[in-house]
C-alpha cells in the first residue's frame, strides 16, 4: 500500500492526526513546510536537503533542527522539510497584498489550503510515492455511490473547518485525508495528553499566520502598501472626515473612523477607485443579497435557484439563502434574513446540510 503523507505544522491537531494513522497501520511520511515568514526559532538551515529562504537570517539552527526532528521521533516516522517560500510569497502573500490594494478584505487560509497545502505540498508528497495528504483539519471527505468525493463539515460544529477547504478542487479533494473529522477538539487534546504527545506549537495557528506584526498595517507597509489619505463620506455623500489609508479598514469596522456623531459610525463600503471610505449606522451594514465570483464548485448545480445555507465568514452561523447560478463561476445569493457586514473579498461557502456545494468570493452587496 502506498504511504500517506501527513502535513505536520507542529501543532496538536496534525500530531494527533499522524498518530491515529500510524495506529491504523499506515506507512507515513511527515512533511513540515516553510513559508519564509517564520520567526527565527523556526529556521531549519541545518536540516539535510533544506535551504532556508533568503528572507531568513541564519539563527538558532541547532535548536530548531532538534525541535522538528522531535516530531518524527514521537511518531516513529521520517519528517521532510519543504521550502515553500517562493510559492507562498507569490500565491498567498501576493494575493493578500493585491486584495487590500483593491479595497477588499482577503482570506488567506482559503487560498493557502488550495495553493500550498494541497498544491505545492501535495505535489512534493506525491513525488515521494504518497497517495494522499493528511492534515489536522476538522472536516470530512466521503465518496458517494457515483465515485465522486464530497467535502463535509467536521462532527465538532464548534471547530468545523470545512469553510477553509472549500476552494480545493475535486482532484485535490480526492487526495485529502482528515483523520480528525469525526472527533471533537477536546477529544484530540485528551488523546494527546493520554499518549504523551508533545506539540511544538503551544497555541493554535491564527488567520494570516505569516503576519508577525501586531497589526496588518505594519506588515502591509513592509509589502509596499503605504498610507494614502482620502475622504470619509456618509451615505449622503457628505465629507465628514479623512482616513489615512483604505487598507486600514474592513466592512463592519467601527474602530479608527474617529468622526464625532450621536451614534457610532461603521464602515459600509470601501471605494478604492475614488479612495473613499463610506460610513453609516450599524443598520446600514445589513444586506439581503450579494454577488459571488470565482466559485469553486464541489457539487453539480443546475441553472435553477437552489436553497442552501451560507457562511460568509468562518465564525458566521450559516444562514439560509437562495443561490442562483449566473453562469460559469458566478452566482447571486439572496438571504432569507438580512445579514450584517457582507464583506467584499471574504469567502462565501454554500452548504447542503453538511455537504459543501462550493465557495467563492463576495464581490458586491448593492
Amino acid at each position: 500500500m502506498p504511504p500517506i503523507a501527513v502535513a505536520l505544522s507542529g501543532g496538536v491537531d496534525s500530531l494527533v492526526a499522524a498518530y491515529l494513522l500510524k495506529g491504523q497501520g499506515h506507512e507515513l511520511t511527515g512533511f513540515h513546510f516553510l513559508t519564509g515568514f517564520e520567526s527565527p526559532r523556526h529556521l531549519l538551515p541545518d536540516v539535510p536537503g533544506c535551504s532556508p529562504p533568503s528572507t531568513m537570517p541564519l539563527l538558532y539552527a541547532g535548536d530548531v533542527t532538534q525541535r522538528i526532528a522531535a516530531l518524527g521521533r514521537q511518531l516513529g516516522i521520517p519528517v521532510h522539510v519543504l521550502d515553500c517560500s517562493k510559492a507562498f510569497e507569490e500565491r498567498v502573500v501576493g494575493y493578500f497584498r493585491r486584495t487590500y490594494l483593491a479595497g477588499m478584505t482577503p482570506n488567506p487560509c482559503l487560498v493557502c489550503n488550495a495553493a500550498i497545502k494541497f498544491g505545492t505540498l501535495l505535489d512534493a508528497a506525491r513525488r515521494t510515492g504518497a497517495r494522499c495528504l493528511a492534515t489536522g483539519h476538522y472536516a470530512r471527505v466521503q465518496r458517494d455511490a457515483g465515485g465522486n468525493f464530497r467535502l463535509l463539515r467536521g462532527r465538532d460544529t464548534s471547530k468545523d473547518q470545512s469553510y477553509f477547504l472549500a476552494r480545493l478542487s475535486p482532484a485535490q479533494l480526492s487526495a485529502a485525508c482528515f483523520p480528525l473529522g469525526e472527533m471533537t477538539k477536546e477529544q484530540v487534546r485528551a488523546l494527546a495528553r493520554a499518549k504523551g504527545l508533545q506539540p511544538l506549537a503551544p497555541s493554535e495557528s491564527q488567520d494570516a499566520c505569516f503576519v508577525a506584526e501586531k497589526r496588518y498595517t505594519e506588515f502591509l507597509a513592509r509589502q509596499g502598501v503605504g498610507d494614502r489619505r482620502g475622504p470619509i463620506e456618509n451615505l449622503a455623500g457628505e465629507v465628514i472626515g479623512q482616513h489615512h489609508g483604505l487598507h486600514r479598514f474592513t466592512v463592519g469596522q467601527r474602530r479608527g473612523i474617529n468622526c464625532p456623531a450621536p451614534e457610532p459610525y461603521y464602515v459600509v463600503k470601501i471605494d478604492p477607485h475614488r479612495n473613499r471610505l463610506i460610513v453609516g449606522a450599524r443598520f446600514d451594514l445589513m444586506a439581503s443579497r450579494c454577488r459571488v465570483t470565482d466559485i469553486n464548485w464541489l457539487q453539480p448545480v443546475g441553472k435553477e435557484p437552489l436553497a442552501c445555507q451560507v457562511k460568509v465568514r468562518y465564525r458566521h452561523v450559516a444562514a439560509a439563502a437562495v443561490l442562483t447560478p449566473l453562469g460559469g463561476s458566478e452566482a447571486l445569493l439572496e438571504f432569507d434574513a438580512p445579514q450584517s457586514a457582507l464583506t467584499p473579498g471574504q469567502g462565501a461557502v454554500f452548504y447542503d446540510r453538511d455537504t459543501v456545494i462550493g465557495g467563492g468570493w463576495i464581490a458586491a452587496t448593492r
